[in-house]
């Protein structure tokens, strides 16, 4: 198939190895953090944070995270040319919530008579999926995943490899970048730049997808 959209997600692979040399552009960087901003979640909840490290003290601090487990990661964070934590807040508020239909209201998405039921009903959703103790991690780190999604196709378009990674330290992550991610949690973060030629041997091999029919049931 021919179409733009499945050359990006053909073309899309999790590299292995980064040139540390080439340096993703300011210009495809805006592009990229205005693309994460729009990612869609449930009820427009938006509970996330996404801390870009760019710098080399802040990739080394990255690199430090991996002191106790999941070193086969490792060399991305100083190698890749940007590392992206996708954080979730683990417990989600209706405070936290008044601030998205605030924003909702001002753009002119809601009209301003809606305000108590979009606060109310909406947020009932969430409330379905939070614990006695306020926890609903469980249904705002799924949120994540779709910002994940949409990213994974912009830096396809764009041209840029990365590295999707479920393997790191959660923990660690949360001292080491305790101010930053403010409560907030990592359990995943993303590798982006451009492969090293020669080196990486998931470069260019074909895809290995279940048949559609497999995978796609259509009634």
């Amino acid at each position: 198939m021919s179409h733009p959209i499945i050359k990006d997600l053909n073309s899309r692979y999790t590299a292995k190895k980064y040139d540390s040399s080439k340096r993703i552009s300011d210009e495809d960087m805006s592009v990229l953090k205005e693309a994460i901003r729009l990612s869609a979640s449930s009820i427009n909840s938006q509970p996330w944070k996404f801390i870009v490290l760019e710098s080399d003290a802040a990739k080394q601090r990255f690199h430090d995270s991996f002191a106790n487990m999941h070193q086969f990661n490792q060399p991305h964070a100083l190698e890749a040319s940007h590392i992206i934590l996708f954080a979730h807040n683990p417990f989600y508020t209706k405070d936290a919530y008044r601030k998205v239909v605030d924003a909702e209201v001002a753009s002119g998405h809601l009209p301003a008579e809606m305000y108590n039921n979009m606060l109310d009903g909406a947020y009932g959703f969430a409330e379905l999926n939070t614990d006695e103790k306020g926890f609903n991690g469980n249904w705002t780190k799924a949120q994540t995943y779709i910002a994940i999604g949409n990213t994974l196709h912009v830096l396809a378009r764009l041209g840029i490899d990365s590295t999707p990674m479920e393997g790191v330290d959660p923990a660690l992550l949360g001292d080491i970048f305790k101010d930053e991610l403010e409560g907030h949690v990592c359990e995943f973060a993303l590798a982006i730049g451009y492969h090293k030629d020669g080196e990486d041997y998931n470069h260019g091999l074909p895809k290995a997808r279940l048949p559609e029919a497999d995978v796609i049931t259509t009634l």
